[in-house]
C-alpha cells in the first residue's frame, strides 16, 4: 500500500499576519514589514510540511485570497468582481467577470507560488482551481457556453502544468468542489473529462489529481472515475466511506480525513481502519490523505494540531504493511 500525504488547500493565517495585513490596509504598516512576516510565516508553513514528512510541500498558499483571484489578476479576459459567498461557509472570495474568451500570460502565475514550490519544485505542490469550479463560480460575460468554456480552461491550465513542469514541479492539485456540489450531466460533463484529457497530456509523468470536498462525492465517482488524472479525492466528513464504490479503474484514491470544519482532532485508529477497508474494496495505486477541504476555515493552532495526523495515520499504515510506503 502506497500512502503519500499532503496539504491539499491553504493554510490559515496566523494572528501576527492578520494583523500586519490590516495594519497594512489602515496605513500603520509598511509593505516590506508586511512582505517580512509573509516571508516568516511561509517558512513556518514549510517547515512543518517538512517536519511532518508530507510529501509535497505548498508553504500553505497564504498570499492566495482566494482560489481564483491569481487569475482574475493576471490572465486577459478578467477582471475581479465583487465579494461572494464562498458555498455554504461564511468565508468569500471575489468573483471573477470573464469579459472575453481567456487566455493565460505565460510566467504570471509561476510568480504566484509560494517561495517552497519555486526554490525546490521537485518536492513543490501547486494547488490550482478545477476548470469546472473555475467555470461555474465565475461571472460569464464572454459569451461561450459552459461546455466551451470548461474545454478552454482545461487547455489553459494544460499549458500551465506544462509551463510550470518544466521547471521540476512535480504534483498538481486541482481543487474541485464543484463536481460534487452540482455534478454535471452530459455534454457537461464530456467537457470535464475533455478538460483533463488536457492536463494529462501536458503532465509529462506529474502527479496530478483532482480534490472535491463539501458535498458527498457517492454521485459523483460515475464521472471521477473517468478522470484521467493520477487521483481523486473526496472529504470523508461529507463522503460515508462505507459508500464509495469499488472500480476496475486503476488509479489513486485521495482521502480528505482532516475535517476543517471542527477543531477535533480525529483518531488515527479510525482512519487507518478506513484507508485499509477502502484498499480491499478498490485497490487504488496509491492513497493521498490530506484535509477534506481548505484549513483555513480553522484557526491557526487547531490547524497546526490537526496536521499531525497526517503523518501518524501514515505511520500507523506503514507500521501495519511491513514499513512499505
Amino acid at each position: 500500500m502506497i500512502v503519500r500525504t499532503g496539504l491539499t488547500g491553504p493554510f490559515p493565517r496566523p494572528e501576527p499576519l492578520v494583523a500586519a495585513t490590516r495594519d497594512l490596509d489602515r496605513g500603520r504598516a509598511s509593505p516590506e514589514a508586511v512582505e517580512e512576516v509573509f516571508a516568516r510565516t511561509e517558512a513556518d508553513v514549510a517547515a512543518l510540511e517538512r517536519r511532518l514528512g508530507l510529501d509535497w510541500v505548498t508553504g500553505g498558499y497564504l498570499r492566495w485570497a482566494d482560489p481564483f483571484r491569481p487569475f482574475a489578476e493576471t490572465w486577459e479576459g478578467f477582471t475581479v468582481g465583487p465579494l461572494t459567498r464562498w458555498f455554504q461557509t461564511n468565508t468569500f472570495f471575489r468573483q471573477p467577470i470573464l469579459h472575453a474568451p481567456p487566455a493565460r500570460v505565460p510566467g504570471a502565475i509561476a510568480g504566484w507560488l509560494p517561495p517552497a514550490a519555486r526554490q525546490d519544485p521537485a518536492h513543490g505542490g501547486a494547488l490550482l482551481p478545477g476548470p469546472y469550479t473555475f467555470a461555474g463560480l465565475l461571472d460569464n460575460r464572454s459569451g461561450e457556453t459552459p461546455e466551451a468554456l470548461v474545454h478552454r480552461l482545461g487547455r489553459l491550465f494544460a499549458d500551465e502544468v506544462r509551463e510550470l513542469a518544466a521547471t521540476g514541479l512535480a504534483t498538481f492539485e486541482f481543487s474541485e468542489p464543484l463536481l460534487v456540489d452540482r455534478p454535471p450531466e452530459g455534454a457537461l460533463a464530456e467537457a470535464v473529462v475533455a478538460a483533463y484529457r488536457s492536463i494529462h497530456d501536458a503532465s509529462d509523468g506529474a502527479t496530478t489529481f483532482v480534490w472535491t470536498y463539501g458535498a458527498s462525492a457517492v454521485a459523483a465517482f460515475p464521472l471521477l472515475d473517468r478522470l484521467p488524472v493520477t487521483a481523486v479525492g473526496v472529504d470523508l466528513a461529507e463522503t460515508d466511506w462505507e459508500e464509495i464504490p469499488a472500480t476496475s479503474e486503476r488509479r489513486g484514491l485521495g482521502l480528505g480525513i482532516l475535517d476543517p470544519r471542527t477543531t477535533l482532532v480525529e483518531d488515527p485508529a479510525e482512519v487507518t481502519r478506513i484507508v485499509r477497508a477502502l484498499n480491499e474494496r478498490r485497490r487504488p495505486t496509491q492513497f493521498l490523505l490530506g484535509p477534506g477541504g481548505p484549513l483555513d476555515l480553522l484557526p491557526w493552532e487547531p490547524a497546526t494540531q490537526k496536521v499531525h495526523l497526517l503523518a501518524a495515520a501514515r505511520q500507523a499504515l506503514q507500521d501495519g504493511n511491513g514499513g512499505r510506503r
